[in-house]
């Protein structure tokens, strides 16, 4: 260790110049500490609210989910327009020769397709029958019951002699299967498998039997204020999903 002695000051002058030297390094090394310190107390409370952030991973949704869909009690898969330009989608791009369409007895009212839905038996496709009457102005207008029939893919056209039909309405032809006096009803729940929020038909409930569903029917509460309902009484947070899947019209809890 070298000491540089200032050969113009005597021995008292050069060691109180060293210990004014000292002082101010001890402030100094003083200052850094506090700051290190400080440092340190900021970096556990950043690592302690990281630790309370909740990394939700993203779903992927299936492609049926961008319409009103469920599977029916033997896992056969329908799929129902929300509007007059889902409706022409649906018959333009998957409505196919094996499947059947499905249209409540009224004006407004989802196209409902059943895949394969040539190859079910009745009790099958009277699941999708109710269905498609609950996702009709029947539930808006607060109905109990309504008919429904059902089509197969040659019996829908978009052509008349006169030309093209407006969005969202179809030629009907040929013999129609009817499934008469269906109630408006649905049971609404937590599909935990794929996180995402299930609605199935009172047939379709009756044979598949999950008790933590929820009974719903055409009432008086309005679809955003349901939705947060049934949101907080399932634990499901995607509120919009709730309520883009729900028919029109407002809603009751039996």
């Amino acid at each position: 260790m070298k000491i540089e002695i200032d050969i113009t000051k005597n021995a008292q002058e050069n060691a109180n110049l060293y210990y004014e030297k000292a002082k101010k390094l001890r402030k100094k090394a003083e200052g850094i500490r506090n700051s290190i310190k400080k440092l340190e107390e900021k970096i556990n409370e950043i690592n302690k609210e990281a630790s309370k952030i909740e990394v939700k991973k993203i779903r992927k949704k299936e492609w049926y989910e961008k319409f009103n869909w469920f599977f029916t009690s033997n896992n056969m898969l329908a799929i129902g327009g929300r509007n007059a330009n889902e409706n022409e989608i649906i018959n333009k791009k998957y409505f196919l020769e094996n499947d059947l369409a499905f249209h409540a007895n009224v004006f407004g009212a989802s196209l409902v397709i059943l895949k394969n839905g040539l190859n079910a038996d009745y009790s099958i496709k009277e699941e999708v029958a109710q269905f498609a009457a609950c996702y009709s102005k029947a539930w808006e207008d607060k109905q109990y019951a309504i008919d429904v029939y059902a089509l197969k893919r040659e019996q829908v056209s978009k052509s008349t002699q006169e030309g093209y039909l407006a969005k969202g309405s179809f030629l009907l032809k040929g013999e129609r299967e009817w499934f008469r006096n269906l109630k408006l009803e649905l049971y609404i729940g937590l599909d935990k498998e794929h996180d995402r929020i299930k609605i199935v038909p009172s047939l379709t409930y009756n044979k598949i039997n999950d008790k933590d569903m929820i009974h719903i029917v055409p009432g008086k509460t309005e679809k955003s204020q349901f939705a947060k309902l049934i949101a907080n009484r399932l634990g499901f947070d995607d509120i919009d999903y709730i309520i883009q899947h729900l028919p029109p019209g407002y809603f009751s809890i039996v």
